[in-house]
This record gives structure tokens, C-alpha cells and sequence, in this order.
């Protein structure tokens, strides 16, 4: 039986969640996700991102030297919710899951803008079978 891309990509990330998190390894994997086109509803949100939150968390989400990866089992929505996304972004939040360090507070990302990124997120990670 073949495995859909997703789920290929979701045991990879999960796998390598356990085996090696941060490790080069892991971010040669994430290099390689390619995502699809953004899709109308997510350009607003992709556009955002790339302008306030890429140059930590990555082209794509997919992490940097500086800060993790959002395509990750890590962030999935019933470990993080998209109210975390909001406080995360409001008011920073304490490193608890890598060794990036704290985040800072974004005030520079509205309300609305936020919304937008959350929505541009959840949508790459639910192409890399993150649900």
C-alpha cells in the first residue's frame, strides 16, 4: 500500500521529534519539505509570516538557526492552540520546548494580521499531515 505524502512526512517529523530534535538532521529534513502553491485564502497570511515571523521561524515555517520550526508535530493544534499562537505573539513566551530561547512579544502584528499568520500556518502544516 503507498503511503500518502502527508503521512510520509508527518512519520518523518515524528520520528525525527524523537531521534534528534533541533539536531542537523532534523533541519535537513524540513529543508526538504516543498509546500504546494498557497492557495488565495492563504496568500494575505503567507505574505505576513514571511514579513514578521520568517526570519526566525523560517521560509515556509520550516525553523532557522534562531527559532524552531512551526512544521512540526510540536505545534500541532492540540498541543498548540491557536490561542497560544496569540498569547505567543502578544506577550512572548518562555522557551519550554527548544533552546532557541524566549520569544519576544510581536507587537508589530496586529490582531487581524495575526489571525491571517495562525491561518497561513495551520494550513502548512495540515499539507505536511500535521492535523
Amino acid at each position: 500500500m503507498k503511503m500518502s505524502r502527508a503521512l510520509r512526512l508527518t512519520a518523518s517529523l515524528v520520528a525525527l521529534t524523537a531521534a534528534c530534535r533541533g539536531s542537523e538532521r532534523e533541519r535537513e529534513v524540513l529543508a526538504r519539505i516543498e509546500l504546494p502553491p498557497t492557495p488565495v485564502e492563504h496568500r494575505q497570511g503567507d505574505s505576513l509570516f514571511s514579513a514578521n515571523c520568517a526570519s526566525c521561524h523560517g521560509e515556509s515555517a520550516r525553523g532557522t538557526e534562531v527559532g524552531p520550526p512551526l512544521l512540526h508535530i510540536t505545534y500541532e493544534p492540540s498541543h498548540h492552540s491557536d490561542a497560544s499562537f496569540v498569547l505567543a505573539a502578544q506577550r512572548g513566551v518562555a522557551a519550554h520546548h527548544w533552546r532557541f530561547g524566549d520569544m519576544p512579544p510581536q507587537p508589530q502584528v496586529d490582531s487581524t494580521a495575526l489571525r491571517k499568520i495562525i491561518g497561513y500556518v495551520r494550513w502548512a502544516q495540515r499539507e505536511v499531515g500535521i492535523d
